[in-house]
């Protein structure tokens, strides 16, 4: 079996003095981002589709149960066997699909294709054919779909010194501050300096969360029994498998591979198969590999093996986070955009950079053109976004007018 052959764990394997050898300060801030960013964006698309469909905030909570402790749980694992930041949360795109589908299909049929969906993924991933895929595609052109997927991120980085001046400023002035002075950034990271600065600016203007309004709930996990359908089945599945396999779990691979660690696809997708049935249990939509969060968490420059320790410190905050969703939620909601979006574009900016230089310093620059920007243009078809399609148009086209290079080893891509 390809995963037993070829994805073996390394040895020897993790133990506690592992971990806290490779454990830094610097590691913690990264993780903290990670986490940071891992519970609010997404969170709040979770929150308008459920809302939006009527749905009870007390099953949200249970969805967010599933999303983050359970799907948090799996990778703190993963993590700890693997030595690599594999972070699985749950399908934003896949969500996506799920709100229009909420308003002619009753919840057991969309949960019914979950269960399917997620079958389906832990067969892909035992044959070995995702893996197989993935390596005959062009690094180059996966890495313009996922500097397409990433732009965003800056974008909103640059908006934020619009809707919220007063935090953008400081965080981005500290963050290079201490950025320019290479003496003072190995001893105090950037991104602690940001994290200070935006909060002393939310206190002086008084946008900090109010904790003392916000009661100590925790999210009560409500089973749910799914029902099959065909017209559930033709809708959903395919695109769910699509949008966890090409769209998010490629961005979260290639990230990883150009940070120099070797993910195990096969068992990614098997995993992705099998959480997303676990998750289905709690009203959960599929499990996929995390693109954005990887970014943030392989941010930590050349320590790389200490990586997945960063990961595990934002899984335990992920974790918390589906446990006590109804508080953090309140939390999140009061914290002001502009520092959200703040810390994630700056947190994001070297993976960003790297991205590009993959994508057009390559032999692949015109495919990676077009999966750039089919990407960035949201173009989306037949319920699929458009981070699978700009990876299609930008094969064909690469195939059609870039054809030799694909003939070349591998390592000279």
């Amino acid at each position: 079996m390809p995963i037993l052959e070829n994805e073996r764990p390394p040895k020897p394997l993790t133990n506690v003095v592992h971990f806290v050898k490779d454990f830094t300060v610097h590691q913690a801030t990264i993780g903290f981002v990670g986490f940071l960013f891992a519970v609010t964006g997404p969170t709040a698309i979770m929150l308008s589709v459920g809302l939006r469909a009527g749905i009870p905030e007390v099953e949200i909570a249970s969805w967010l149960f599933g999303a983050f402790f359970l799907n948090g749980l799996i990778s703190f694992f993963m993590c700890w066997i693997y030595r690599q930041p594999l972070i699985f949360l749950w399908s934003i795109s896949g969500m996506v699909l799920v709100g229009p589908a909420l308003e002619h299909l009753n919840f057991g049929e969309i949960l019914g294709a979950y269960y399917v969906a997620g079958l389906m993924m832990v067969i892909l991933g035992l044959s070995g054919w995702v893996r197989r895929i993935m390596d005959s595609i062009p690094l180059p052109i996966v890495m313009g779909m996922v500097a397409g997927v990433f732009l965003q991120f800056g974008l909103d980085w640059v908006n934020a010194f619009l809707i919220g001046p007063h935090i953008a400023i400081p965080m981005t002035a500290a963050f290079f501050a201490v950025a320019a002075i290479p003496v003072l950034a190995n001893r105090v990271p950037p991104l602690i300096m940001a994290i200070a600065a935006g909060l002393l600016a939310m206190t002086i203007f008084d946008e900090s969360p109010d904790i003392e309004k916000v009661s100590l709930l925790t999210a009560i996990p409500i089973v749910y029994a799914p029902t099959f359908s065909w017209s559930a089945m033709f809708e959903l599945v395919v695109p769910l498998m699509i949008t966890v396999l090409a769209a998010q779990n490629s961005q979260g691979i290639s990230v990883l591979r150009t940070a120099d660690h070797k993910p195990p696809i096969d068992l990614i997708t098997t995993t992705c198969g099998f959480g997303s049935i676990i998750t289905a249990i709690t009203g959960t939509v599929s499990t996929c590999l995390t693109g954005p969060t990887s970014a943030i968490l392989v941010s930590g420059g050349t320590e790389r093996s200490g990586h997945y320790t960063a990961a595990i410190f934002a899984c335990i905050g992920i974790m918390a986070f589906g446990v006590f969703s109804p508080l953090f939620i309140s939390l999140m909601l009061a914290t002001p955009k502009a520092f959200i979006a703040t810390l994630a574009g700056i947190a994001i900016l070297s993976v960003l950079k790297n991205s590009f230089t993959t994508a057009f310093g390559g032999k692949f620059p015109q495919g990676a053109l077009i999966a750039f920007i089919t990407t960035v243009s949201n173009f989306t078809l037949l319920n699929i976004g458009a981070p699978f399609w700009g990876l299609l148009f930008g094969f064909l086209v690469s195939w059609i007018i870039e054809r030799d290079k694909f003939f070349i080893s591998k390592a000279e891509r």
